[in-house]
């Protein structure tokens, strides 16, 4: 799909802006809006990496996971568990807090997004659905001054690096 020409500007001049209103606002998928975005802010894996993110997610500790429908906005922050392969589903396997079944098949993409959001610096993971559609984020936790976590930020860039190169080389 085309994105049109003044999405494309107005993402250069405020890259916060609210992905999925966006989305709706200019008749695009969310993942045309984060490809619009300016390169600098986003960087791309393929949806086969699924479980290699979700496995590399579950060791940085507190991060924050949303769920975002026309309906609401859900956050859940704390440590995402480890998965597991089971039934069709990438199982995330705790008895309380984040758990459930994920239809990892139908990952397209996985973004790797830093950009400021409401002025200040934010790092996410935006997980396509196959339509285009955002299935969930995983951002980087913050501290008690509310900054990024740099331990996060560093293991967020490391994998982004690694993915979005291997990404590179096998298009």
């Amino acid at each position: 799909m085309t994105v049109p020409d003044e999405l494309v500007r107005r993402l250069a001049a405020n890259p916060g802006l609210v992905i999925e209103q966006a989305a709706r606002q200019y008749d695009v998928t969310a993942r045309d809006v984060v490809e619009a975005l300016p390169e600098a802010n986003r960087r791309f894996a393929p949806g086969s990496a699924f479980i290699e993110v979700m496995t590399d997610i579950a060791n940085w500790g507190d991060v924050t996971f949303i769920i975002h429908t026309d309906d609401g906005v859900f956050e859940i922050t704390g440590k995402v568990p480890a998965g597991e392969l089971g039934h069709g589903y990438f199982n995330l396997m705790a008895p309380t807090g984040l758990h459930g079944h994920l239809r990892h098949d139908r990952c397209s993409a996985v973004a790797f997004v830093e950009r400021p959001f409401m002025g200040t610096p934010s790092a996410a993971v935006m997980f396509f659905n196959i339509e285009g559609g955002v299935m969930f984020k995983v951002f980087v936790g913050r501290d008690e001054t509310r900054a990024l976590r740099a331990d996060q930020v560093e293991a967020f860039r490391a994998l982004a690096d690694r993915l979005s190169r291997a990404a590179e080389v096998a298009a």
